[in-house]
């Protein structure tokens, strides 16, 4: 029997509830697989961290699984870095849509207001000012007080989670794997950032590819794949979900709900 909880962005509150159904289920100490993109959009990116990397030192079986989100924030933290190229939008990080504003938030860094952009060549924004209540910074400032205030502690967790995870015949990634790929050959951009030529994918991996990434309104099973990303970042429920004897299960405040397939 093993757990699984899909994107939580920053929703603490719905965290905490997704854990209490989980114990209640199966006990504190069930094997748990967290399923990335713990930041961004939700209002507590910070107490999200705090309450993994608790868990984590407290001895429980929990994996975590790095997500697109979580490695736009470690990038920003680590160089300044606001784009992805998977992102052929050219969004910034600190743009509301991407939510990288709320997790700066979370640590203290209150935005005032949007944040003001340019477009360079190639059609990314480009930060000129972010307002905040300690006044208007550019992105070298704001890049020294985000190094300021976000522990260590958190970029180290974030550094350091793996992409994938397999148990009881299950894989476990962010946002999918490339068709015909060995898994020892897929690469991190897939991995955490896949939609084209998997969603539409229907072969039969070998084992349930278990997933998050592509918000749905609630968690659904695809016959190959499972999404159990249920749209939080959007504020729509965290549902967890269980793998037991053979089946998938939903968690809810009345029990469990199969989770069958929808084709």
């Amino acid at each position: 029997m093993i757990y699984a909880i899909g994107d939580v962005h920053g929703q603490k509150a719905m965290l905490d509830h997704a854990l209490v159904l989980i114990a209640a289920d199966g006990g504190a100490a069930a094997p748990l697989v967290f399923l990335g993109d713990y930041t961004d959009r939700g209002p507590d990116s910070r107490g999200v961290i705090d309450a993994l990397i608790a868990g984590r030192d407290a001895g429980f079986d929990w994996h975590f699984i790095k997500g697109n989100h979580d490695r736009m924030f470690q990038r920003f933290m680590e160089s300044g870095d606001c784009h992805d190229v998977a992102i052929k939008s050219g969004l910034s990080w600190l743009n509301s849509r991407l939510g990288g504003d709320t997790t700066l938030a979370s640590y203290g860094i209150i935005p005032a207001g949007p944040a003001n952009f340019d477009k360079d060549d190639l059609g990314r924004e480009v930060l000129t000012t972010y307002p905040t209540t300690e006044g208007d910074l550019n992105l070298a400032e704001l890049v020294a007080l985000a190094q300021a205030r976000v522990p260590q502690a958190h970029l180290d967790f974030l550094s350091s989670n793996p992409l994938m995870h397999q148990a009881d015949g299950q894989l476990f990634v962010h946002a999918g794997i490339r068709p015909g790929v060995p898994l020892d050959a897929q690469i991190e951009d897939d991995l955490i950032w896949i939609r084209d030529g998997w969603l539409d994918n229907t072969d039969d991996h070998g084992m349930m590819v278990v997933h998050g990434h592509t918000a749905l309104d609630t968690p659904e099973h695809l016959g190959n794949r499972i999404d159990l990303d249920g749209g939080a970042g959007y504020g729509r429920p965290l549902v967890p979900a269980v793998f037991d004897s053979g089946a998938w299960f939903t968690l809810t405040d009345d029990g469990r709900k199969p989770l069958r397939p929808a084709r």
